[in-house]
């Protein structure tokens, strides 16, 4: 191998804005980063990447706490429920995955669009998330029950 086959890792950079001084730098993903967000509570940061995998960062301590596996290609946006129990993730696979933050389980994967996915988003009420996709559609998803709305 070459020094280009070699895995890069991505960081994630937390920064005290007010300061203007970065406060921890989370290194696990392999190569891109391409969403994060912070569940409700601001003590969980949630991360998609190119590794196919989503990862809960705990923000005290910058440990990565609990890798999502499942996807079958590059995580492309990742959301949190108002609740904060609900991580959903959107996928180059077509799919989006639903996690139970708590035990890091597979709880739904939802199937319907015809090319990747690359935006999730939750509803104010956590009951309704939309999805858009390279297919060029925008997909409204009934949370509870795991059906395009």
């Amino acid at each position: 191998g070459t020094l280009t086959d070699l895995p890069v890792m991505s960081a994630i950079k937390l920064w005290d804005v007010g300061k203007n001084k970065e406060i921890a730098t989370l290194k696990k993903h392999i190569r891109l980063v391409f969403s994060v967000e912070f569940s409700p509570d601001c003590k969980t940061l949630v991360s998609g990447g190119h590794d196919k995998t989503v990862r809960l960062w705990n923000v005290a301590t910058g440990k990565n706490t609990t890798i999502l596996k499942g996807h079958g290609d590059e995580v492309r946006s990742v959301a949190y429920s108002p609740d904060g129990k609900t991580v959903a993730s959107g996928c180059l696979d077509k799919t989006i995955k639903l996690w139970n933050e708590a035990t890091g389980k597979n709880t739904a994967t939802l199937k319907g669009h015809a090319a990747g996915v690359v935006f999730v988003a939750f509803s104010p009420d956590g009951k309704t998330l939309a999805s858009g996709s390279k297919d060029m559609t925008i997909k409204l998803w009934a949370v509870g029950s795991a059906k395009k709305r």
